[in-house]
Protein backbone atom coordinates (compact mmCIF):
# COMPACT_ATOMS: atom_id res chain seq x y z
CA UNK A 1 0.00 0.00 0.00
CA UNK A 2 1.16 3.45 -1.21
CA UNK A 3 1.93 6.15 1.81
CA UNK A 4 -1.49 7.89 0.67
CA UNK A 5 -3.41 4.84 0.76
CA UNK A 6 -2.28 3.60 4.26
CA UNK A 7 -2.86 7.44 5.32
CA UNK A 8 -7.18 7.36 4.38
CA UNK A 9 -7.08 4.07 5.78
CA UNK A 10 -5.70 5.40 9.06
CA UNK A 11 -8.15 8.58 8.46
CA UNK A 12 -11.09 6.39 8.76
CA UNK A 13 -10.13 5.10 12.29
CA UNK A 14 -9.64 8.41 13.13
CA UNK A 15 -12.97 9.60 12.64
CA UNK A 16 -14.28 6.69 14.72
CA UNK A 17 -11.29 8.40 17.73
CA UNK A 18 -12.56 11.77 16.97
CA UNK A 19 -16.28 11.17 17.25
CA UNK A 20 -15.51 9.26 20.38
CA UNK A 21 -13.77 12.52 21.83
CA UNK A 22 -16.58 14.70 20.39
CA UNK A 23 -19.47 12.69 22.12
CA UNK A 24 -17.64 12.07 25.28
CA UNK A 25 -17.29 16.16 25.95
CA UNK A 26 -21.28 16.85 25.04
CA UNK A 27 -22.25 14.42 27.63
CA UNK A 28 -19.31 14.46 30.13
CA UNK A 29 -19.44 18.14 30.60
CA UNK A 30 -22.75 19.15 31.29
CA UNK A 31 -23.33 15.49 33.29
CA UNK A 32 -19.80 16.15 35.58
CA UNK A 33 -22.10 19.60 37.12
CA UNK A 34 -24.88 17.91 38.89
CA UNK A 35 -22.65 14.99 39.78
CA UNK A 36 -20.44 18.03 41.44
CA UNK A 37 -23.22 19.43 43.37
CA UNK A 38 -24.21 16.00 44.31
CA UNK A 39 -20.90 15.77 46.24
CA UNK A 40 -21.57 18.94 47.77
CA UNK A 41 -25.14 18.09 48.78
CA UNK A 42 -25.97 18.74 52.51
CA UNK A 43 -28.25 16.15 52.36
CA UNK A 44 -25.44 13.18 53.39
CA UNK A 45 -26.63 10.02 51.85
CA UNK A 46 -26.56 11.93 48.56
CA UNK A 47 -23.65 13.23 49.31
CA UNK A 48 -22.28 9.79 50.38
CA UNK A 49 -23.34 7.98 47.40
CA UNK A 50 -22.21 10.41 44.70
CA UNK A 51 -19.00 10.02 46.38
CA UNK A 52 -18.62 6.37 46.13
CA UNK A 53 -19.68 6.72 43.08
CA UNK A 54 -17.23 8.63 42.03
CA UNK A 55 -14.44 6.84 43.81
CA UNK A 56 -15.44 3.44 42.10
CA UNK A 57 -15.26 4.95 38.72
CA UNK A 58 -11.99 6.98 39.50
CA UNK A 59 -10.96 3.62 41.04
CA UNK A 60 -11.49 1.23 38.03
CA UNK A 61 -9.37 1.73 34.73
CA UNK A 62 -11.32 2.90 31.77
CA UNK A 63 -10.71 -0.26 29.49
CA UNK A 64 -12.41 -2.18 32.84
CA UNK A 65 -15.42 0.08 32.67
CA UNK A 66 -15.24 -0.71 29.25
CA UNK A 67 -15.29 -4.43 29.45
CA UNK A 68 -18.32 -4.57 32.27
CA UNK A 69 -20.58 -2.11 29.92
CA UNK A 70 -20.14 -4.10 26.82
CA UNK A 71 -20.37 -7.83 28.71
CA UNK A 72 -21.55 -7.83 31.79
CA UNK A 73 -25.72 -7.48 30.29
CA UNK A 74 -25.18 -10.53 28.47
CA UNK A 75 -23.35 -12.20 31.57
CA UNK A 76 -26.03 -10.71 33.85
CA UNK A 77 -29.32 -10.65 32.09
CA UNK A 78 -28.08 -12.93 29.19
CA UNK A 79 -29.10 -10.99 26.48
CA UNK A 80 -26.71 -9.49 24.18
CA UNK A 81 -27.49 -5.82 23.94
CA UNK A 82 -24.66 -4.46 22.04
CA UNK A 83 -24.27 -7.38 20.22
CA UNK A 84 -27.82 -7.22 18.87
CA UNK A 85 -27.73 -3.27 18.10
CA UNK A 86 -24.31 -4.11 15.87
CA UNK A 87 -25.96 -6.42 14.36
CA UNK A 88 -29.62 -4.62 13.63
CA UNK A 89 -28.07 -1.47 12.41
CA UNK A 90 -25.62 -3.41 10.09
CA UNK A 91 -28.35 -5.20 8.37
CA UNK A 92 -30.95 -2.86 8.39
CA UNK A 93 -29.02 0.36 7.93
CA UNK A 94 -25.43 -0.62 6.90
CA UNK A 95 -23.69 0.81 9.87
CA UNK A 96 -21.07 -1.15 11.16
CA UNK A 97 -19.69 -1.42 15.15
CA UNK A 98 -22.51 0.83 16.38
CA UNK A 99 -23.02 -1.32 19.32
CA UNK A 100 -19.86 -1.37 20.37
CA UNK A 101 -19.01 2.30 19.91
CA UNK A 102 -22.20 3.01 21.93
CA UNK A 103 -20.59 0.91 24.68
CA UNK A 104 -17.58 2.89 24.66
CA UNK A 105 -19.41 5.84 24.51
CA UNK A 106 -21.03 4.96 27.63
CA UNK A 107 -18.26 4.18 29.58
CA UNK A 108 -16.08 6.99 28.32
CA UNK A 109 -19.22 9.62 29.11
CA UNK A 110 -19.74 8.46 32.38
CA UNK A 111 -15.74 8.05 33.61
CA UNK A 112 -15.07 11.57 32.24
CA UNK A 113 -18.19 12.73 34.08
CA UNK A 114 -16.75 11.60 37.48
CA UNK A 115 -13.48 13.37 36.58
CA UNK A 116 -14.79 16.94 35.80
CA UNK A 117 -17.21 16.64 38.72
CA UNK A 118 -14.21 17.12 40.87
CA UNK A 119 -12.55 19.82 38.53
CA UNK A 120 -16.15 21.40 38.96
CA UNK A 121 -16.71 21.06 42.58
CA UNK A 122 -12.48 22.23 43.28
CA UNK A 123 -13.45 25.55 41.30
CA UNK A 124 -16.34 25.88 42.77
CA UNK A 125 -15.04 25.55 46.43
CA UNK A 126 -12.16 27.48 45.62
CA UNK A 127 -14.55 30.73 45.61
CA UNK A 128 -14.50 32.90 48.89
CA UNK A 129 -17.37 32.06 51.12
CA UNK A 130 -17.26 36.20 51.65
CA UNK A 131 -18.82 36.29 47.60
CA UNK A 132 -21.69 34.57 48.78
CA UNK A 133 -22.27 36.58 51.73
CA UNK A 134 -21.94 39.58 49.62
CA UNK A 135 -24.12 38.80 47.16
CA UNK A 136 -26.89 37.67 50.15
CA UNK A 137 -26.49 41.11 51.71
CA UNK A 138 -27.23 42.44 48.03
CA UNK A 139 -30.14 40.97 48.15
CA UNK A 140 -29.40 38.31 45.54
CA UNK A 141 -30.64 34.50 44.93
CA UNK A 142 -28.33 31.48 45.14
CA UNK A 143 -29.25 30.85 41.92
CA UNK A 144 -27.96 35.05 41.01
CA UNK A 145 -24.95 34.58 43.30
CA UNK A 146 -24.34 31.17 41.26
CA UNK A 147 -24.57 32.14 37.41
CA UNK A 148 -23.58 36.17 38.09
CA UNK A 149 -20.65 35.71 40.72
CA UNK A 150 -19.69 32.18 40.97
CA UNK A 151 -19.92 30.58 37.77
CA UNK A 152 -17.50 32.87 35.43
CA UNK A 153 -14.79 32.66 38.08
CA UNK A 154 -15.06 28.91 38.56
CA UNK A 155 -14.71 28.70 34.51
CA UNK A 156 -11.52 30.69 34.71
CA UNK A 157 -10.26 28.17 37.78
CA UNK A 158 -11.05 24.98 35.81
CA UNK A 159 -9.84 25.75 32.62
CA UNK A 160 -6.44 24.22 32.96
CA UNK A 161 -7.54 20.94 34.81
CA UNK A 162 -10.05 20.65 32.23
CA UNK A 163 -7.39 21.72 29.62
CA UNK A 164 -5.42 18.29 30.62
CA UNK A 165 -8.23 15.99 30.82
CA UNK A 166 -9.62 17.28 27.54
CA UNK A 167 -5.85 16.26 26.17
CA UNK A 168 -5.81 12.73 28.04
CA UNK A 169 -9.19 12.02 26.80
CA UNK A 170 -7.80 12.51 22.79
CA UNK A 171 -5.32 9.62 23.70
CA UNK A 172 -7.83 7.54 26.14
CA UNK A 173 -9.49 7.25 22.63
CA UNK A 174 -7.16 4.38 21.49
CA UNK A 175 -8.78 1.87 24.82
CA UNK A 176 -11.70 1.39 22.27
CA UNK A 177 -9.67 -1.34 20.53
CA UNK A 178 -9.98 -3.31 23.28
CA UNK A 179 -13.34 -4.17 22.71
CA UNK A 180 -12.65 -4.22 18.44
CA UNK A 181 -13.98 -0.61 17.84
CA UNK A 182 -12.50 0.01 14.79
CA UNK A 183 -10.07 3.47 15.53
CA UNK A 184 -7.22 4.28 14.12
CA UNK A 185 -4.82 2.48 16.38
CA UNK A 186 -7.61 -0.56 15.26
CA UNK A 187 -6.42 0.38 11.99
CA UNK A 188 -2.91 0.43 12.37
CA UNK A 189 -3.16 -3.20 13.62
CA UNK A 190 -4.92 -4.20 10.65
CA UNK A 191 -2.39 -3.41 8.61
CA UNK A 192 0.23 -4.95 10.56
CA UNK A 193 -1.83 -8.16 10.55
CA UNK A 194 -3.14 -8.45 6.66
CA UNK A 195 -0.14 -6.25 5.08
CA UNK A 196 2.81 -7.13 7.49
CA UNK A 197 2.96 -3.42 7.25
CA UNK A 198 4.64 -2.12 10.80
CA UNK A 199 5.29 1.60 9.98
CA UNK A 200 1.77 2.78 10.22
CA UNK A 201 1.26 2.00 13.77
CA UNK A 202 4.03 4.50 15.01
CA UNK A 203 2.63 6.91 11.69
CA UNK A 204 -0.66 7.03 14.63
CA UNK A 205 1.50 9.03 16.57
CA UNK A 206 1.33 12.31 14.29
CA UNK A 207 -2.18 12.04 14.10
CA UNK A 208 -2.39 12.47 17.92
CA UNK A 209 0.27 15.01 17.79
CA UNK A 210 -1.35 17.06 15.44
CA UNK A 211 -4.37 17.03 17.27
CA UNK A 212 -3.16 17.48 20.29
CA UNK A 213 -1.47 20.45 19.17
CA UNK A 214 -4.72 21.92 17.79
CA UNK A 215 -6.28 21.86 20.96
CA UNK A 216 -3.47 23.27 23.39
CA UNK A 217 -3.55 26.16 21.10
CA UNK A 218 -7.41 26.54 21.38
CA UNK A 219 -7.56 26.41 25.30
CA UNK A 220 -4.00 28.32 25.45
CA UNK A 221 -6.55 31.05 23.84
CA UNK A 222 -9.43 30.52 25.90
CA UNK A 223 -7.58 30.72 29.38
CA UNK A 224 -6.01 33.77 27.85
CA UNK A 225 -9.34 35.49 27.13
CA UNK A 226 -10.80 34.51 30.74
CA UNK A 227 -7.60 35.91 32.09
CA UNK A 228 -9.21 39.32 33.37
CA UNK A 229 -11.08 37.26 35.71
CA UNK A 230 -7.47 37.30 37.53
CA UNK A 231 -7.37 39.20 40.59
Amino acid sequence: MSFWNVTLFLLNGFKISCLIFLVTLLLGIPLGLPIAFCSMSRFKPLKILSKVFVWIIRGIPLMLQIFIIYYVPGLVFHYQLFANVDKYLLIHYGIEDAGRILAVLIAFAINYACYFSEIYRGGIESVPRGQYEAGQVLGMTKGQIFFRITLMQVIKRIVPPMSNEIITLIKDTALANCIMVAEIIKQANTLAATKALIWPLFYTGAFYLLFVGVLTILLGRLEKKLSYFSA
